[in-house]
């Protein structure tokens, strides 16, 4: 599954109680660049570039992938350079919440 594919399928996998009161902007640089809105409980993904993201993440799309799927740990991620976060840190690491890893 290529990281595009994985990121059209958030909106299905939104858990919107877990991200309930959250509006933020998530930018996914990865082969395809895309980016999730999150806003009023909803979740919507488009494609490029957001001019305002709260957070960029930036990964190979298979570690995306792996990442998004729960088989890839997000601090090991960071610490061994295979992910890149710029901007609201805090929103990266609740952002696994948002979603059911089981619905991807």
């Amino acid at each position: 599954m290529s990281a595009a594919d994985l990121l059209k399928k958030l909106p299905a996998a939104f858990n919107a109680a877990a991200a309930a009161g959250t509006t933020a902007t998530i930018q996914f640089n990865c082969s395809t660049p895309m980016y999730t809105t999150i806003k009023d409980g909803t979740c919507t993904v488009s494609d490029g570039q957001s001019g305002n993201a709260d957070v960029t993440i930036t990964m190979e799309d298979e570690d995306l992938v792996a990442l998004m799927k729960g088989e890839l740990n997000g601090m090991t991620a960071f610490m061994t350079g295979k992910l890149q976060i710029d901007g609201d840190l805090m929103l990266a690491q609740r952002m696994a919440s948002f979603f059911d890893a089981g619905k991807l």
